[in-house]
Formats: C-alpha cells, sequence, structure tokens
C-alpha cells in the first residue's frame, strides 16, 4: 500500500510540473463567472488529423497519427537560399508538444467520423511548420476568436463530456450569450495523469456581440 502510495504521488508530481512547462495558445480571460470563463484567442495553427469515429480506437489512432508528425515524420520547409547541389532537404524536424489536444466533440457509434488536432509552438507560421510526411496530416490556422470554456477533472468519457457540455450550454442560455461554432474537446494533460489532476475543458466559439453587464 506504501508502495502503491509514494507511485501515485511521484506521478502526480510529474503530471503537475509537465503541466506547467507545456505551452498554450495565447488568451485574454475577458469574463469569470461559476461556470466558465470568456476568453478571447490569438489566431493559432493546429496540426489535424480525422478519423473513424469507432469509439474506442479513435483517440489512440488520431494520437498515433499526430505524434507521428511533431515527432519526426515530416519535411522542413525549404529556406529562401538554394541548397547545395546535391543535398537533401531536412527531414524528421522535432517539435515540442504543446496543450490542449483538441477534438470534435465525442459523439455517438453510429458517428462517422472525429477530428483531432495538435495546437503548433507559437514560433512557426503557416510557411515554416514542416511539411507532414503523412497524408492523413493537414495544417490549419484557426483565426483570433471569443470562447466559452468549462473547466473540470475526471476520465476522457463521453457522458462525463456531455454532462459538462450541457451544464455550460445552460449558463450561456441564462446570460443570453450565443454560441456559434460546435463544441470542442480540450484535454491539458498526458494519458498517464491520474484522472483526478486532469485539466479537461469544453470549449464554445461565441459571436463576439456579448450582451452588456447591467
Amino acid at each position: 500500500m506504501k508502495v502503491i502510495i509514494m507511485l501515485t504521488a511521484s506521478l502526480a508530481a510529474l503530471a503537475t510540473t509537465i503541466a506547467m512547462a507545456i505551452e498554450e495558445p495565447d488568451y485574454v480571460v475577458t469574463d469569470v463567472t461559476a461556470d466558465y470563463e470568456i476568453r478571447s484567442y490569438a489566431p493559432f495553427i493546429v496540426a489535424e488529423t480525422e478519423v473513424p469515429q469507432e469509439a474506442r480506437s479513435a483517440d489512440s489512432s488520431a494520437f498515433r497519427i499526430l505524434a507521428g508528425y511533431i515527432f519526426g515524420d515530416n519535411r522542413a520547409v525549404l529556406s529562401a537560399t538554394p541548397p547545395k547541389s546535391g543535398s537533401k532537404a531536412q527531414t524528421n524536424v522535432k517539435m515540442a508538444m504543446t496543450a490542449p489536444v483538441l477534438s470534435t466533440a465525442p459523439a455517438a457509434r453510429e458517428a462517422d467520423k472525429q477530428v483531432y488536432g495538435f495546437v503548433m509552438p507559437a514560433g512557426y507560421a503557416m510557411e515554416t511548420l514542416p511539411v507532414p510526411l503523412d497524408s492523413r496530416v493537414t495544417i490549419r490556422e484557426v483565426p483570433a476568436r471569443l470562447v466559452a470554456a468549462r473547466r473540470y477533472s475526471g476520465r476522457w468519457t463521453r457522458k462525463s463530456f456531455e454532462t459538462h457540455l450541457t451544464a455550460l450550454q445552460e449558463a450561456l442560455d441564462r446570460n443570453g450569450i450565443t454560441a456559434v461554432g460546435s463544441p470542442l474537446f480540450a484535454r491539458y494533460n498526458a494519458p498517464f495523469t491520474p484522472w483526478f489532476m486532469r485539466r479537461n475543458e469544453v470549449m464554445i466559439e461565441l459571436s463576439t456581440d456579448l450582451p452588456q453587464s447591467p
């Protein structure tokens, strides 16, 4: 029992250290309530992949594809200076892991596809990111936007996500705030993080025409 407690504590400490060190997209919190916070995000870039829903395997399939891209399954963009004769474009460019991992809302089993995205490090632009060698990976810029985010801990289950999505939607309705985007599931921790220490979020893009506070 003592060994188990020590191991859990060590994993928790490691998870906390990793979470503090990982880069996130830039945003400014503009409002906070008991149910959510409103954030104004600057533009950022994501590497995305679309995988068959097939419930239990969707997460692992998407993570494997996207992790392959950021850990070297790519080709560096050629610089403006022509390469020397006989030289080859650099491959296997390794990039830092960021947070969160974004995905479309966990769907019912009959849904066909689910989209996952890794946020790219801020030092890259669309023109300078390495080119994916896997055709299943696409690069996209997410424009500046206003988002409502509801944070919770726990396991990555569809039931938990739907519970918090409903709570977020009801709170926005009560406050007269209009959602204009589809809900996203944001995960900030590695799978080995103890479930009670995970940072999960439901996110929904909002209309910029927010009601005025009394």
